[in-house]
């Protein structure tokens, strides 16, 4: 089996659907979870290794920082799809709304990726990879999601300095997507204006994200960049 890789958030959407597919090319998957969910049952029957890890919580982003370090004697990638979601307008006070979203889209990133760079640049054949899963928000900023915007856009600067510092033996790329798959609850009316906002009209799914990671996973070319998934709604 080839080299691991690592991907946080692993237990539904996009997360899951990468796992999924990685485990079914004989590749080795590292995965993260903040909640049990059904789909990982089925990660860990295909052989995944998984580790539960709030990234809210400093301790446990080490102890899985130490684990994979023990575990693994290098890495084929990082993926950091784990993400939330929190609206400005909410219970919660705006300090910490804007801590939470920069502690899960930046903190541990920035934590995970000096501590497991060694693990990257450890003997894979051709460069290795970090996949930084961002929002087509970080560009143009959002009326009721500030405080994520911005720490989607800081991610984006995350992507820039790790590609700069772990040339040539690693390529950091981040890919920022639009709508990729409404929730089972959104209603009609919501999803037509959501459609809306696109050139293409219509969710880009899960497969056009698995075929967007294959495509920088492959490439031997392309680091440093953010790659826009949104079917063309920065022309709308």
């Amino acid at each position: 089996m080839s080299a691991a890789i690592l991907i946080t958030g692993v237990g539904r959407r996009v997360g899951l659907h990468l796992a999924r597919n990685f485990l079914k090319r004989n590749m080795k998957v590292i995965g993260t979870f903040r909640s049990e969910r059904p789909g990982l049952d089925q990660l860990r029957a295909g052989g995944a290794d998984l580790y539960y890890c709030d990234f809210y919580d400093e301790p446990q982003i080490e102890a899985l920082v130490q684990a994979i370090k023990a575990g693994y004697p290098q890495l084929r990638a990082i993926i950091h799809n784990a993400s939330d979601w929190l609206p400005d307008q909410t219970s919660v006070p705006p300090a910490a709304v804007m801590q939470r979203m920069m502690q899960v889209h930046v903190s541990a990133p920035y934590q995970i990726n000096l501590a497991l760079a060694p693990l990257l640049q450890a003997g894979n054949e051709g460069p290795a990879d970090i996949i930084h899963i961002g929002d087509h928000v970080s560009s143009r900023g959002s009326r009721k999601h500030i405080a994520y915007a911005a720490s989607k856009a800081a991610q984006d600067n995350l992507t820039m300095s790790f590609a700069a510092k772990l040339a040539p033996a690693v390529k950091v790329n981040s890919i920022a997507p639009a709508l990729l798959l409404f929730n089972e609850g959104d209603e009609p009316a919501y999803r037509e204006k959501a459609l809306s906002k696109s050139l293409l009209q219509r969710e880009g799914g899960l497969d056009e994200m698995q075929g967007t990671v294959d495509y920088l996973l492959n490439s031997g070319y392309v680091t440093g960049r953010v790659l826009n998934l949104d079917g063309g709604r920065h022309l709308v």
